[in-house]
C-alpha cells in the first residue's frame, strides 16, 4: 500500500457508527490499530467500560474504562451506555454520550463491540449503523491464535472458542463479512466501506455458508 492511499480523506458523507465485531482471536485489535492509524485522527474511537482487569500495559480511559462491578451498575441506572452485555464473565458497555457528540461533529465512529452490543447499537440508532463481522481463515488457524497467547487456563480457551462458535453462528446479522488472512488486505476492505459511509454494495464472500460450516466444525450445506 503506497503512501498516498494512507493518506487519503475520508470523502464527506453523513457520519456512520462502524460497528467492528469478531470472535476472539481473529486479530480485531490489530486490525482496529491499523485502521486508527491510517485514518489520522479522521475516525471517532470508543473507548469501551468493563469489569474486567486491566491487563498488562492497558491503561484506565485509552484501553477501557476500568470499573467496579457497582460502578457499572451504576452507568447503566443512569442510561450512559449506548449498549451493554456480559462477554467470558465480565461486563463490557459503550459509553453514549461521546458517540452521539462524535456523529454531531460529523465524524464517523468505530466501534470494537461484540455481536450481542452490536444489535443494541443498531435498535438505538437504526439509520445510522453498519456492521461487519471478522471472521478468522479456518478454525485451526482461530484456536492457534488463542492458545498462541499463553495468557489463559485450558478452561478459559474452550469458553472463548465456545462464545467464538456463536459469534460465528450469528453472521447473517451483520452487513459485511470480511476473512481477516491478511492485515493489511483486510483493512483496506473496512476503509473502503467507512470511505462510501456504508453504501457502496455489499460482494459477499464466495461461498459463506460453507465457509462458516468450516469454521463451526458443522457439515457444509449442499
Amino acid at each position: 500500500m503506497g503512501e498516498r492511499e494512507t493518506e487519503r480523506p475520508m470523502q464527506k458523507t453523513s457520519p456512520r457508527v462502524f460497528v467492528l465485531c469478531a470472535p476472539s482471536g481473529t486479530g480485531k485489535t490489530t486490525v482496529v490499530r491499523a485502521l486508527l492509524e491510517r485514518a489520522r485522527g479522521q475516525i471517532f474511537f470508543s473507548v469501551s467500560a468493563t469489569t474486567r482487569p486491566a491487563r498488562p500495559l492497558e491503561r484506565d480511559g485509552v484501553d477501557y474504562f476500568f470499573l467496579t462491578s457497582e460502578e457499572f451498575q451504576t452507568w447503566i441506572e443512569r442510561g450512559d451506555f449506548l449498549e451493554h452485555a456480559e462477554v467470558y464473565g465480565y461486563c463490557y458497555g459503550t459509553p453514549g454520550r461521546p458517540v452521539l457528540e462524535a456523529l454531531e461533529q460529523g465524524r464517523p465512529v468505530l466501534l470494537d463491540i461484540d455481536w450481542q452490543g452490536a444489535c443494541q447499537v443498531r435498535r438505538n440508532l437504526p439509520e445510522t449503523v453498519v456492521t461487519l463481522l471478522l471472521l478468522p481463515p479456518s478454525r485451526e488457524e482461530l484456536e492457534r491464535r488463542l492458545r498462541g497467547r499463553r495468557t489463559e487456563e485450558q478452561d478459559q480457551i474452550q469458553r472463548r472458542l465456545r462464545e467464538a462458535q456463536q459469534e460465528i453462528r450469528n453472521y447473517r446479522r451483520f452487513d459485511y463479512v470480511i476473512v481477516n488472512q491478511d492485515i493489511e488486505r483486510t483493512v483496506t476492505q473496512i476503509r473502503a466501506i467507512m470511505d462510501q459511509s456504508g453504501e457502496m454494495p455489499c460482494a459477499p464472500l464466495p461461498d459463506l455458508d460453507r465457509r462458516v460450516a468450516e469454521l463451526l466444525g458443522d457439515r457444509p450445506p449442499g
